[in-house]
């Protein structure tokens, strides 16, 4: 089969897919007329529900619906309320995490149980956000946080990060953004390590940096810390909403965050366009370590992309 049959094959069964009438609503709130879907997961979601899949990673959702739903759906408790098309981002968050990543409506003989291992890990992180939602002042007004757009972070490397066992570590990267806080793989015995791992994050209209932190795993006992920075992402930013639909220039330079005493950078860092998308190089000497460096590959994504 040629690669045009191919693509014609494909995009046949995906219109079929999606003209089933239980794929034309969000599977998750029920939004008419969703666009987006989750390629291991199985289902079609709405836009502002991506949004949410994109946070819980690629491990647990890449961004037919029935035949889903009725696993992970298969034991909502009495009282628990499903979002709606008009739910509030933080009412989809709860719902969405409960629902795929903590697995608390799934049959408890189809729930994934290890030892302490990356995916626990990420789980940890995800029960100590969720927690941060649900206990709240019954004063306290109810909070809608509104998304500009994606941050696509490729963790590429580390070059010689800290000792914290005998001889060498068990090194993997957190970034945090507000409530969102998201992990590489752990790589085994390693001080240079190699990720070449890409994370999502939501980028909130009132966003701050992003925090990096580096930690060696530790099987019986607290991970160690092996170094921390900060990503200032305004310039991404600000370069790509100037620019508009990267698409319509050639590569060029569009922007760059500057080396200081008050920043983690190597070196300047640039931001260009290029093959159509907003990306930057960024190098950065870890913060309160002995030694340590990071390089990641930003690229920003627009929600309507």
């Amino acid at each position: 089969m040629s690669r045009v049959q191919r693509i014609t094959s494909a995009n046949g069964r995906l219109k079929n897919l999606m003209n089933q009438t239980d794929n034309c609503i969000c599977a998750d709130c029920g939004a008419p007329d969703p666009k987006w879907a989750s390629a291991n997961i199985g289902v079609f979601i709405c836009l502002k529900c991506c949004s949410v899949h994109r946070s819980l990673g690629a491990r647990i959702s890449k961004v037919r619906n029935s035949s889903a739903n009725a696993i992970y759906e298969a034991y909502i408790p009495e009282g628990y309320s499903k979002p709606g098309p008009d739910s509030t981002h933080d009412e989809r968050s709860r719902f969405i995490r409960s629902k795929y990543e903590l697995q608390e409506f799934l049959k408890s003989s189809l729930r994934i149980t290890s030892r302490k291992s990356s995916a626990s890990i990420q789980s940890s992180f995800s029960t100590k956000i969720l927690d941060s939602f649900r206990i709240k002042s019954s004063k306290e007004p109810e909070t809608v946080v509104e998304y500009i757009g994606l941050l696509k972070v490729k963790v590429v490397k580390g070059i010689n990060l800290a000792i914290r066992d005998m001889l060498t570590s068990d090194p993997y990267v957190v970034l945090t953004l507000g409530k969102q806080t998201i992990q590489t793989a752990v790589i085994n015995s390693n001080l240079n390590p190699v990720w070449n791992e890409e994370l999502m994050l939501s980028v909130p209209q009132n966003f701050g940096p992003v925090k990096l932190q580096v930690y060696d795993y530790d099987t019986f006992s607290a991970d160690d810390i092996m170094g921390e920075a900060e990503i200032d992402i305004q310039p991404l930013i600000t370069s790509a909403m100037v620019y508009g639909d990267p698409e319509m220039f050639s590569n060029m330079q569009i922007g760059k965050w500057l080396k200081s005493q008050d920043n983690a950078l190597i070196e300047d860092s640039i931001v260009n366009i290029i093959d159509g998308k907003v990306k930057q190089q960024v190098s950065l000497k870890l913060q309160n370590v002995e030694c340590g460096e990071i390089y990641l590959q930003l690229e920003w994504l627009p929600l309507d992309q």
